[in-house]
């Protein structure tokens, strides 16, 4: 297989890659045909994967508005991906220019793409690390150079915390996050589950097995698992929703059965 001249010597590129997979999704160009070929498999059981993602960037960009124009003008994405059109930097400083945003994902390429992206960006930068040691990223010269954590910040967990297993401890890996952030601060969070897809349950363990072989398991928990994420905050309205409900610009009504496929929500610490 040959390697792009973008993809970083460090990586194996016959090995799958969630955040590539992802990319797939969204129709960017930055994956390998190992990546498309798992992703075409979990779409043989779950053919509305792209929609789901679609509308997981939707609600991503419609909560950073919100955040922007309730004031936050920091950001902290963690498992953000690789970059593409309508980044957090892109969306927050268009309702609050001067926004700083750091980037945080442990995939090489998803790091390499954003280093591109954001050369000679001043107030934007990426760290590579990994949410299941959030003081790497707490301690990390980008974030210290970028983030006051005196001063409220939104941290966004997008489709990012269904892929950390209990035995990870996601949920003390949050409490040290929230810990660390100001009153005021704001939690953006996306979440798989099996309530809300469109399908029989067997049918949806087919494209979770997908990611299991591919050792990145795709951890599906309910609504009440998923609302234990949002301890020490305070849910704005609607709550914890399908993502097409969170603050919707167009009629929930006329979006793709996929897209209610899991939860999202926003939270702000007292």
């Amino acid at each position: 297989m040959e390697r792009p001249a973008w993809a970083p010597r460090s990586i194996d590129i016959s090995v799958p890659s969630v955040s590539r997979i992802y990319d797939y999704y969204l129709g960017g160009s930055h994956n390998f045909e190992v990546d498309r070929e798992a992703a075409r498999k979990a779409m043989e059981f779950m053919p509305g994967l792209p929609k789901i993602m679609q509308a997981n960037r939707a609600f991503m960009r419609r909560a950073v508005r919100f955040a922007a124009q309730e004031g936050l003008t920091q950001f902290l994405d963690i498992g953000s991906g690789i970059p593409t059109f309508g980044n957090v930097h892109e969306v927050a400083r268009a309702a609050a220019p001067g926004a700083r945003v750091v980037y945080v994902d442990h995939d090489p390429v998803a790091v390499a793409h954003s280093q591109a992206v954001l050369s000679g960006d001043e107030d934007a930068d990426v760290i590579a690390a990994d949410l299941r040691k959030p003081q790497e990223i707490l301690e990390s010269p980008q974030l210290e150079r970028l983030i006051d954590l005196n001063r409220p910040v939104a941290l966004l967990l997008v489709a990012i915390l269904h892929f950390v297993e209990d035995v990870d401890d996601p949920y003390g890996a949050l409490a040290e996050l929230r810990e660390a952030l100001a009153p005021g601060s704001m939690l953006i969070l996306t979440h798989a589950s099996y309530e809300g897809i469109p399908l029989p349950a067997e049918r949806a363990e087919g494209a979770v097995g997908v990611y299991k072989d591919i050792r990145n398991p795709l951890i599906m928990r309910s609504r009440d698992e998923i609302a234990r994420f949002f301890e020490g905050y305070e849910m704005v309205e609607p709550g914890l929703v399908p993502m097409p409900h969170w603050r919707p610009e167009s009629a929930p009504e006329d979006e793709d059965p996929f897209a209610f496929s899991g939860f999202a929500g926003v939270g702000r610490a007292a």
